[in-house]
C-alpha cells in the first residue's frame, strides 16, 4: 500500500518565493554594475601607467597598413600596365617570332621585369637599412672632419734634407769640385742616375717606362710615321752631336789600368789597343801586359817579359796585332806577334848605323816605322819586312817625329828648335818652320783632324799652331802658347776628337794639363788640387773613341780616368 503523498504550496506560496527570487537578481546585478565600474577604473590607471612606445607602436603599425595599402594599388596599376602591354594577338606573336626570333620573347619578359621593378624589403629590413646608412653618414662626417683637422705640430727636421759626407773614399770619385764635400741625398742621387745613364749609353729601355709605353702604341699602330720609331728608342743621340764644354771636365778616377800588376819601376809606355778595349803597359822591369779595361776589375789577360831588355817604348801595330818594343841601351828591337804568341828579335836593321834604337812611331795607314837616330838622321822602314826604305836629316839633332793622319807628310823636331815637314813618297823636305820662342824641342804632336800641331819645347811652353799656316809660314804665330807647365814639355798627346790637348811634364809631380780646344783653356778640375796621385807622368793615351784617359807615371801604375762627356771607348 503506498503512502499518502503530501498536500503541495498553495499559490500564495509560490507569488512569494518568485517575488524573493526577484529581488535577489537585483541585488546580484547592481553587483555586477559596480564590480564593471571598478575594472574599467584599473584598466584606465593601467593604460595611463603603460609608457609611450605601445603608441608609437600603433602609430608604426598604422603606417605600415597605409604603406602596404600603397603598395597594393602601386602593383595593380604595373599590373594594368603590364596587360596592356601583353595584348598582342596571336598572329602578332608568330610574325614577330618569325622576324626576330625566339628571342624576342625572352627579352620581352626580361622588359616585363625590369617594369615591374625590384623587389621591395620587407619594413624590417627597411628600418635596419634606415638605421646602417645613418651610422655610416655620421661616420662619414666624422671621417671629414678629422680630416681637414690640421696637424697641432710640425717638426722641422723631417723636411730637411739629409746630407752625405763625399769625402768618404767610396763616393770621392762622384765629387766634380772640392767645393762639392757635402751633397744631398737627392743630388747625390741624380748623379749617380747620370754616371749610369753615360756607362750605358743612354737610358736603357727597360728602365725607360714612357719609351715602353710609345713603343706599345706604335706596335699596334703598324702605319704611324717611321720618325716615331727614334722616341722609342733609348740611346745618347744628342751627346754625340754635342761640343765639349770649357771650364770643368766631368770625369771619374777608376781603378789603376795595371791594377792587379804594377810595375816594377817606371812606366815607359802606356797605350790603348785600336780595336779592342785593351790597354798595354811595358817598363822598365823588362815586362808588356795586357790588361782589358772595364773601369772596376781592369782583369790581366797576358804578360810577357824581355830578359834583360829594359823597355824604353812600346806601341801596338795598327790592325792591333803586333807589339813593338826598344829598349834603353839595345840596338835591335822586339816584335811580339799576339796571334802566333811568339817573340821576334829584329837584331839588326841593315843600311841602319846606330848605337841606341829608343824612339820610334808608326805610320797611321801601318805601311812605315820611323826610327829617330842620332845626329838628326830619320830611318823609314817597311812595317811588313822591318827593313830599310829611305833615311833622312835634319840640321842638327832631332827630339821627335810625328806622322800626319793620311801617312802622307812626316813633322820632325829638332833640338834646335826647328821643325821639318818631309814628303813621306819622295824624302824631300817640303818646308821648313821655326817655333816661336824655342830654345829645344822636346815633342811634337798633331791631331786627328790635321787641323793642329802641338810643339813642347824645353822651357815648358807648348805652341799650338795651326797646320795651314805651318806650311806657308817660316816663321808662323801659334794660335795659343800654353804656359801651364814650369819644367820641359815631354808629352803632348790629341784625343781622337781634337777637343782635348793633353800635356805634361817628367821632371815634377802632377805637371799634367788638359787644354780644351777650341777655346785653348785649360781644364780646372785637373789635376785634382792638394791631392797627389799622379807623381812624374812618363806617358799619356787616350781611348779609341775618348772614354778613358790613362797616364802611366814614375811609381810603376797606370793611372785611368773617364771621361763621362763621351759615352763610347
Amino acid at each position: 500500500m503506498r503512502p499518502a503523498a503530501a498536500p503541495g504550496p498553495g499559490p500564495a506560496a509560490k507569488k512569494k518565493t518568485m517575488k524573493a527570487m526577484k529581488s535577489k537578481t537585483k541585488m546580484i546585478k547592481k553587483k555586477m554594475k559596480t564590480h564593471d565600474k571598478t575594472g574599467k577604473t584599473r584598466k584606465a590607471k593601467r593604460t595611463a601607467k603603460q609608457p609611450q612606445p605601445r603608441a608609437e607602436a600603433a602609430a608604426e603599425a598604422a603606417g605600415q597598413a597605409a604603406e602596404a595599402a600603397g603598395q597594393a594599388a602601386e602593383a595593380a596599376r604595373r599590373a594594368r600596365h603590364l596587360k596592356a602591354l601583353s595584348r598582342t594577338s596571336g598572329t602578332d606573336r608568330e610574325l614577330e617570332e618569325l622576324v626576330f626570333g625566339d628571342s624576342l620573347r625572352v627579352e620581352e619578359d626580361e622588359l616585363l621585369r625590369r617594369l615591374a621593378g625590384p623587389p621591395r624589403p620587407h619594413a624590417a629590413k627597411r628600418r635596419s637599412l634606415r638605421k646602417d646608412s645613418s651610422g655610416s653618414e655620421v661616420e662619414n662626417q666624422a671621417k671629414g672632419e678629422l680630416s681637414s683637422k690640421k696637424p697641432a705640430w710640425v717638426d722641422e727636421d723631417d723636411e730637411a734634407e739629409e746630407d752625405v759626407d763625399m769625402t768618404h773614399r767610396f763616393r770621392r770619385d762622384f765629387m766634380k769640385s772640392d767645393a762639392e764635400k757635402i751633397l744631398t741625398k737627392k743630388n747625390l742621387k741624380r748623379r749617380l742616375e747620370e754616371q749610369f745613364q753615360r756607362a750605358m749609353g743612354g737610358v736603357p729601355a727597360w728602365a725607360d717606362l714612357e719609351n715602353r709605353k710609345k713603343s706599345k702604341k706604335t706596335a699596334s699602330d703598324s702605319d704611324s710615321d717611321e720618325d716615331d720609331d727614334l722616341l722609342c728608342r733609348t740611346g745618347n743621340f744628342i751627346s754625340h752631336s754635342e761640343s765639349l764644354p770649357r771650364g770643368i771636365l766631368k770625369m771619374s778616377t777608376c781603378l789603376p789600368a795595371n791594377q792587379e800588376r804594377f810595375a816594377n819601376g817606371k812606366l815607359a809606355t802606356v797605350q790603348f789597343h785600336p780595336l779592342a778595349q785593351v790597354v798595354m803597359a811595358a817598363g822598365h822591369d823588362r815586362s808588356v801586359s795586357l790588361f782589358q779595361v772595364d773601369g772596376i776589375r781592369n782583369p790581366r789577360i797576358q804578360s810577357i817579359y824581355l830578359e834583360s831588355f829594359p823597355i824604353y817604348k812600346a806601341c801596338f801595330s795598327v790592325d792591333g796585332e803586333q807589339v813593338i818594343a826598344t829598349g834603353t841601351h839595345h840596338k835591335m828591337f822586339f816584335v811580339y806577334d799576339m796571334m802566333s804568341g811568339s817573340i821576334i828579335p829584329i837584331q839588326r836593321v841593315r843600311g841602319v848605323e846606330e848605337r841606341f834604337l829608343r824612339n820610334f812611331e808608326i805610320s797611321p795607314d801601318g805601311s812605315f816605322m820611323l826610327l829617330t837616330g842620332t845626329s838628326g838622321y830619320l830611318h823609314l822602314l817597311s812595317m811588313k819586312t822591318k827593313e830599310l826604305v829611305s833615311t833622312m836629316k835634319v840640321n842638327g839633332r832631332c827630339g821627335a817625329s810625328a806622322f800626319t793622319p793620311d801617312s802622307s807628310k812626316i813633322y820632325s823636331y829638332s833640338k834646335e828648335g826647328e821643325v821639318f815637314i818631309w814628303d813621306v813618297r819622295s824624302r824631300k823636305c817640303l818646308h821648313k818652320f821655326e817655333d816661336e820662342g824655342s830654345l829645344e824641342g822636346k815633342c811634337i804632336a798633331l791631331s786627328r783632324n790635321n787641323q793642329y800641331v802641338a810643339c813642347g819645347s824645353a822651357s815648358g811652353v807648348v805652341n799650338l799652331y795651326t797646320t795651314d799656316v805651318c806650311l806657308k809660314e817660316n816663321h808662323p804665330k801659334p794660335v795659343k802658347a800654353i804656359m801651364n807647365l814650369v819644367t820641359s814639355a815631354t808629352c803632348v798627346t790629341f784625343n781622337p776628337t781634337t777637343e782635348i790637348l793633353a800635356v805634361a811634364s817628367r821632371e815634377t809631380d802632377e805637371a799634367v794639363k788638359l787644354v780644351h780646344i777650341p777655346s785653348y783653356t785649360v781644364f780646372s778640375n785637373f789635376p785634382v788640387f792638394r791631392r797627389k796621385q799622379i807623381y812624374l807622368a812618363q806617358s799619356m793615351d787616350f781611348s779609341p773613341r775618348s772614354g778613358f784617359f790613362s797616364i802611366g807615371n814614375n811609381k810603376g801604375k797606370a793611372l785611368l780616368f773617364r771621361l763621362k762627356h763621351y759615352s763610347d771607348f
